[in-house]
């Protein structure tokens, strides 16, 4: 990330920890210098920080008293956490697109004209008969953006996401409660990505694999790579603290054939139980330094302006049942995957491969063989 966008990123740190009651009114705020350290940043940047919260009357500055909070982020109780892991949403998406070139007038615009859009179509009847198509599985930065986009891609229908893991994913398909399963799952033995596993969940069933993209995984680490980490050997190191993806995903599949592989015990590497559920959030706790490493997207170390070591590069499929793979919206989606505007959108995130997007395979037929 730009070091000129890095004091929003502080803010956002230090607000979700009033949001979280990490710190509470009347509570003094770390020093200057103390988040100067813990930033690797300038003066500046970090009074910019504090300047932001207090424009938003969260904080107040004294000569000699420090930096303390004045008032809490004013939520329900119960809405709390939700509104704050959506201001976060916000915030990460309007980092990625000021690093990208653009003005706070041109972000402030261009919301204002999708809210307008949006309020005035949410009121329409189309919207009350409005279709759902139901999404389960592995996180993923484009199927995040095809949510909000999808009434362009297939009119008059809606994707509802639920991001649960690749394996939770085709579990929910196989169970009727999602249409489209998204998985990424290695299998070591065939050597393969998701095929095996489909014949496991789903034995004797015809199902259509759509390609999304191939995805850039590798180590998401600090700026400059300070514990010069270079290789899964120096996850067992002490003085290295690691982030992981939660049981089920395929993040976490591909991380645990590494190990094995290497014959390392999970139980030698500090952090291994710490898990998370999207690449968003591996990338949260990397850049606000609660760990040293994680293993996620690039196109999520992009976001938080975190360094990237390549480790492999994997399939990402989009699963159907045969009986919807005809179906306007799967057809729809299948050109558009093959079209320029999801190239752009690869592009813009980073760490895509979209040479083999919008093909499509099936299982119990000869292109398993593929």
């Amino acid at each position: 990330m730009g070091t000129a966008y890095l004091y929003l990123q502080i803010a956002a740190s230090i607000r979700r920890d009033i949001a979280n009651g990490i710190y509470k009114p009347g509570d003094t705020l770390p020093s200057i210098r103390s988040l100067t350290g813990t930033w690797n940043c300038t003066n500046g940047t970090a009074q910019r920080a504090f300047q932001e919260l207090a424009a938003e009357g969260l904080v107040t500055t004294h000569v000699g008293k420090g930096t303390k909070v004045v008032g809490p982020i004013l939520l329900q109780k119960t809405d709390s956490l939700r509104r704050a892991n959506l201001i976060h949403r916000a915030e990460a998406f309007l980092l990625e697109i000021l690093t990208s070139g653009y003005t706070t007038a041109e972000v402030e615009d261009a919301f204002r004209i999708a809210l307008d859009r949006w309020r005035s179509v949410s009121q329409s009847q189309e919207v009350i008969n409005q279709r759902t198509f139901r999404f389960s599985g592995s996180h993923d930065l484009a199927v995040a953006w095809l949510a909000t986009h999808f009434d362009e891609i297939s009119p008059g229908i809606k994707l509802q996401l639920s991001f649960s893991g690749s394996m939770a994913g085709l579990i929910s398909l196989s169970e009727g409660k999602s249409d489209i399963a998204g998985s990424h799952l290695w299998d070591e033995e065939s050597e393969s990505y998701n095929i095996p596993f489909l014949h496991n969940q789903f034995p004797g069933e015809r199902l259509a694999l759509i390609t999304l993209a191939q995805r850039r995984i590798g180590f998401l680490v600090k700026p400059g790579n300070p514990k010069k980490i270079l290789s899964i050997d120096d996850l067992t190191r002490q003085d290295i603290c690691f982030v992981n993806r939660q049981v089920g995903s395929g993040t976490r599949v591909f991380l645990d054939s590494l190990l094995r592989k290497r014959g390392i015990q999970s139980a030698s590497i500090r952090g291994y139980l710490n898990q998370k559920i999207t690449h968003t959030e591996i990338a949260v706790e990397v850049a606000e330094g609660n760990a040293d490493v994680g293993v996620g997207l690039e196109a999520a170390a992009k976001a938080y302006g975190l360094d990237f070591l390549f480790l492999t590069l994997e399939h990402y499929d989009l699963i159907v049942k045969a009986n919807i793979f005809d179906e306007v919206p799967v057809q729809n989606l299948i050109s558009w995957l093959k079209g320029d505007q999801f190239r752009l959108l690869l592009n813009r995130l980073g760490g895509y491969d979209y040479r083999e997007s919008g093909e499509v395979h099936w299982t119990n037929s000869q292109d398993d063989e593929a």
